[in-house]
């Protein structure tokens, strides 16, 4: 019960940040026991379309403590991301891919060459050096889009009202399902809300994990 009471508190403050006038949706994300999940990806498309972005904001992934930080980054379709080397050892860090394949020889510092993320889809980044390195890139189709915070919600605003289509992608999900809901969206008013519960896989415990 208490739980449930703090989600409801999480959400009911996201929509008062809102104010008057705002239009926008906000969303809860849990796995299917109701456990809060952070770092999910939530986007919308209007059910029009969305029109093309001709310079959409770009991303940075640092590598950083033998990790890739952060771990999900979403963008739009042809956004360029970073990818600088923090660390005091060279990385070789790739991708297979298929909406976006790359291999960036060793490094260090600032040396990799930015990519170009010109095609939706899921990448997965890897370390050719350190197999445990990896993070996940969500490319999306649409300026409107977030990520969830460590209560599972996430708040996205929208340029008028209308029918959307609201989409959670986690990248631990069973079958790599994303869940879609259509919401309509009014104007000036409270923000519309909606709450995903996604099948996950069940989680792998590492070497040192499974040897505690």
């Amino acid at each position: 019960m208490l739980c449930l009471i703090r989600r409801a508190l999480v959400c009911g403050s996201l929509l008062s940040a809102a104010g008057a006038g705002a239009t926008g949706i906000v969303v809860q994300v849990q796995d299917a026991t109701g456990k809060v999940l952070p770092d999910t990806v939530v986007y919308v498309e209007p059910e029009g379309g969305v029109p093309a972005s001709k310079s959409p904001p770009g991303a940075q992934i640092e590598q950083k403590g033998l990790k890739f930080l952060p771990l999900v980054t979403v963008v739009q379709v042809g956004a360029t991301i970073n990818f600088p080397n923090n660390d005091k050892v060279r990385h070789h860090i790739y991708s297979f891919s298929p909406a976006h394949k790359f291999d960036q020889k060793l490094y260090s510092g600032q040396a990799a060459s930015p990519q170009v993320f010109d095609k939706a889809g899921t990448v997965v980044l890897g370390c050719n050096i350190h197999d445990k390195m990896i993070a996940y890139v969500k490319v999306v189709d649409t300026p409107y889009f977030a990520k969830t915070d460590g209560s599972g919600a996430a708040r996205i605003e929208l340029p008028a009202a209308g029918k959307y289509v609201v989409k959670a992608w986690h990248y631990n999900t069973m079958g790599g399902a994303t869940p879609e809901q259509t919401l309509t969206v009014k104007a000036g008013s409270e923000l519309s809300s909606a709450i995903f519960k996604l099948p996950m896989k069940p989680v792998v415990l590492d070497d040192a994990s499974s040897s505690l």
